[in-house]
C-alpha cells in the first residue's frame, strides 16, 4: 500500500515559524529541506517534524495540505497539531 504523507515542520532557528508539506518520502524531504534545497525554508533551519499525518489517497492529502496553509488551516494546526 503507498501512502502520501502531509507534514508540518518546526524551526529549530525560530521555533515559532512552520512549515506545511506534501511528500510521498518524509525522511528524504526532510534532508532536502535541510540540505537546503528548498528555497522556502533554507533561511531557517536546521528543521524537525513536529506533525506528519499519513494517507492512503493522494487527493485527500493533498487537499488536507491546502486547507492546512489557509488561515484556518494554520489556526487547527497550532491548536490540534
Amino acid at each position: 500500500m503507498k501512502f502520501y504523507y502531509v507534514y508540518v515542520l518546526v524551526s529549530e532557528k525560530d521555533p515559532n515559524r512552520f512549515y506545511t508539506g506534501f511528500t510521498e518520502n518524509v525522511k528524504e524531504r526532510l534532508l532536502e529541506h535541510n540540505s537546503g534545497k528548498s528555497i522556502h525554508t533554507r533561511d531557517l533551519r536546521p528543521w524537525r517534524i513536529k506533525t506528519c499525518i499519513a494517507f492512503t489517497n493522494r487527493q485527500s492529502a493533498s487537499s488536507f495540505e491546502c486547507y492546512l496553509k489557509t488561515s484556518s488551516g494554520r489556526s487547527f494546526a497550532k491548536k490540534r497539531l
